[in-house]
């Protein structure tokens, strides 16, 4: 069965830091492009950051340069988010999605492709409060 979990998510201080976990299954991940989304009630998913599976490169959101940074451990089969510097308007439920490589083979990470149409694989979600 394929499945993302993600865990780590809390209630954390402004400034603060935060490490997610996505936890894969059921399928071979290293062929697999991921990306983080972030929901917030009222508006739509979005793309906080994405990791190509063929390089490794990345994208980041603006709003997150410099803050997060997306990795991954294909031993564990898990995909990380770390999370420093955390703002009030970080919180939200951030979710995991992951899509083959060979679905898009030009797909790239950036803020075109960092989109949730370009994912079909997705977690439920962690919830990350950051409030003082």
């Amino acid at each position: 069965q394929v499945q993302l979990v993600e865990s780590g998510g809390d209630l954390v201080q402004p400034g603060g830091s935060l490490k997610l976990s996505c936890k894969t299954s059921g399928f071979t991940a290293d062929f697999y492009n991921i990306g983080w989304f972030r929901q917030v009630p009222g508006k739509g998913l979005e793309g906080v950051s994405c990791r190509a599976s063929s390089d490794g490169s990345t994208y980041y959101a603006d709003s997150v340069k410099g803050r997060f940074t997306i990795s991954r451990d294909n031993a564990r089969n898990t995909v990380f988010l770390q999370l420093n510097n955390l703002h009030p308007e970080d919180t939200g439920v951030y979710r995991c999605a992951a899509e083959g490589s060979w679905v898009e083979p030009d797909w790239r990470p950036s803020a075109e492709g960092c989109r949730e149409a370009n994912f079909g694989i997705w977690g439920q979600g962690t919830q990350v409060t950051v409030s003082a």
